[in-house]
């Protein structure tokens, strides 16, 4: 089943935290000093925050996660459809996860990945290759 992402930029962490953790009334599954994430079920998200990793405060980016490579390829191929050039990530390290990747930008300039998460990592890693 796949999952709906947003990452949004952060002036302070902290203080997000907080005001996420009260909204979601949940604790984040990932939290480290410049980064948070939450796997939420319901509804069904994968929200994270960066502190200024990405940009100006604001949505950094969205997505939709997959939990299978048969999701990801017919994800892979509705971008494809979509129009418009693709970055491709097979390896990428981001936001302390190894994932496989594929970037395109809508009309309006919004950055949107598809992803499937394959493992962790200890550093954050680099953003979105459309900022």
């Amino acid at each position: 089943m796949k999952r709906f992402h947003v990452n949004i930029t952060v002036d302070e962490l902290e203080p997000s935290v907080q005001f996420y953790s009260s909204l979601f009334a949940a604790e984040p599954t990932v939290l480290k000093p410049d980064y948070a994430k939450w796997m939420l079920d319901d509804p069904r998200v994968n929200f994270a925050i960066s502190a200024k990793q990405c940009g100006a405060p604001g949505i950094s980016h969205l997505g939709i996660q997959t939990e299978s490579d048969k999701e990801l390829d017919e994800v892979f191929e509705r971008l494809e459809q979509a129009g418009g050039p693709t970055i491709e990530e097979p390896s990428a390290n981001c936001c302390y996860a190894q994932s496989t990747k594929k970037w395109i930008q809508d009309p309006q300039g919004v950055a949107w990945e598809t992803f499937i998460t394959r493992g962790e990592t200890t550093l954050y890693g680099e953003h979105s290759p459309l900022r």
